[in-house]
């Protein structure tokens, strides 16, 4: 069982990190930059960010891709993984929205559809690798 969550974890945090580094670093660097540059640190704290991947990526685990595996569905870590990715971003944005000046709706619309896909996917890609993985090493 603890061998199951350290793969899930590992396979679930490589495939979120690596699509949202792309996202990050290509596609939504303008689109933030444009909409809400005068709030955006020159530099992101990595630090505080690596935090957050590790923190998240267990939630991910825990609420989609175990739940998945246990019940053997795809399809659970898929709809698991995007209500968790609407509720999570969307309480960041709405927050936002709620509480700071100059901040973009459209920012806030587009991030949480980002953070639905994006959480979706990765606890659908950590769900296979980990079914996978674990099949293989029986």
């Amino acid at each position: 069982m603890i061998a199951s969550y350290a793969i899930a974890y590992a396979a679930t945090a490589v495939g979120f990190f690596c699509i949202d580094f792309i996202w990050l670093s290509t596609i939504s660097t303008s689109f933030y930059r444009n909409r809400i540059g005068s709030l955006l640190l020159e530099q992101p704290n990595f630090g505080v960010a690596g935090l957050f991947y590790l923190v998240y990526v267990a939630g991910v685990v825990h609420f989609a891709v175990m739940p998945a595996v246990n019940g053997a569905s795809w399809v659970t870590a898929l709809v698991n993984g995007a209500l968790l990715g609407l509720v999570a971003y969307g309480t960041y944005d709405m927050t936002n929205l709620a509480t700071l000046k100059n901040w973009s709706v459209s920012v806030s619309v587009v991030d949480m559809m980002w953070g639905t896909a994006l959480t979706a996917t990765a606890a659908t890609l950590g769900y296979f690798c980990t079914v996978w993985l674990v099949a293989k090493a029986s």
